[in-house]
């Protein structure tokens, strides 16, 4: 290459900062996945032995806050609403797993209403979220 001549164009693709972004980027919502998680923030009861959980995309979330109020997946929903907002959740999809994640401060007589409104708006039984006794608040 002389001096004053025009350099020649590189016409080659350097992948190398798009594979770094990309494992940043994946390393990153790896981290935060699991702290996304629908509704309100409650701190469920803790049990010796909590039964496995199960898959969370074939369920409609119930969340019971620490003033009672009622959630569906993260939404908001007046009590005399429920049973409408749950039928709607479920829509035409054959979801029929309805699962309550209540404040470990709650009452039972507050949870049992809420039982009592899944099985009004047509769904067959309900299962409880806790948590491990020993387990740390992200586990």
């Amino acid at each position: 290459m002389r001096l004053g001549e025009p350099a020649k164009m590189q016409s080659s693709i350097n992948v190398t900062p798009l594979v770094d972004v990309v494992l940043v980027l994946l390393i990153i919502f790896m981290v935060v996945a699991p702290n996304m998680r629908p509704g309100p923030e409650v701190d469920v009861p803790t049990t010796a032995r909590p039964h496995e959980q199960g898959d969370a995309r074939d369920r409609i979330l119930v969340t019971i806050d620490q003033d009672g109020g009622l959630w569906i997946d993260d939404q908001a929903v007046p009590s005399g609403q429920f049973t409408d907002g749950l039928r709607a959740a479920a829509g035409a999809k054959s979801i029929s797993k309805v699962v309550i994640q209540g404040d470990a401060r709650l009452r039972f007589g507050e949870v049992r209403q809420a039982m009592l409104a899944i099985e009004d708006a047509g769904f067959n039984g309900v299962a409880l979220i806790s948590k491990k006794a020993n387990a740390t608040a992200g586990d």
